[in-house]
C-alpha cells in the first residue's frame, strides 16, 4: 500500500512539473490559487477530523503558495498600488493561516480560502479577453494596443 503511495505521488509530481512547463505566467498564477485552495480543503479536513499532523501539513503547503508563490510573484517596484495592496492582503492570508494552525479554526481556514476564491476568479476574468479575442472586419483593421 505504502508503495502504492509513493508510486501516485511521484506519478502527480511529473504530471505537475510536465503541466508546469509548458504554462504561460497568467497559468502558473492560476495553478497556485489551485494549489493553495486544494492545500486548504485538505486542511479543513484535518480540523474536521482532529488530525492535528494533515492540518498541519496543509497549512504549510498553503502558507508556502501564498507566501513563496503569489506574494514572491508580485513586483512591487513596478506594481504599483495594487502589488502593494495584493502583497498585504497574502501577508493577512498568512497570519490568519498560522491562527488557523496553533488554533485549530476552520472558520479561519474558509475565510482565507472565500479570499483565494475572489482573487482567482477575477484573475481568471483578466485572462478572458485576451485568450479568445474576437476578429471582426471592423475590428481586424484597427492598430494593435501595446498590452492590449
Amino acid at each position: 500500500m505504502l508503495a502504492a503511495q509513493r508510486a501516485m505521488g511521484a506519478y502527480a509530481k511529473v504530471g505537475l512539473e510536465t503541466s508546469t512547463m509548458g504554462a504561460s505566467p497568467h497559468q502558473l498564477i492560476q495553478m497556485l490559487f489551485e494549489g493553495a485552495r486544494s492545500a486548504l480543503a485538505i486542511a479543513r479536513r484535518g480540523v474536521e477530523r482532529r488530525d492535528l499532523a494533515e492540518k498541519g501539513r496543509a497549512i504549510t503547503r498553503a502558507m508556502t503558495i501564498v507566501g513563496e508563490g503569489l506574494r514572491g510573484s508580485l513586483d512591487l517596484a513596478r506594481g504599483g498600488e495594487i502589488a502593494a495592496n495584493l502583497d498585504a492582503l497574502y501577508a493577512y492570508m498568512e497570519a490568519e493561516l498560522i491562527a488557523a494552525n496553533l488554533h485549530n479554526d476552520a472558520h479561519r481556514i474558509d475565510n482565507v480560502d472565500g479570499l483565494l476564491a475572489s482573487l482567482q476568479s477575477a484573475w481568471s476574468e483578466i485572462a478572458r479577453p485576451a485568450a479568445a479575442p474576437l476578429a471582426t472586419p471592423a475590428t481586424s483593421a484597427m492598430p494593435a494596443v501595446a498590452g492590449a
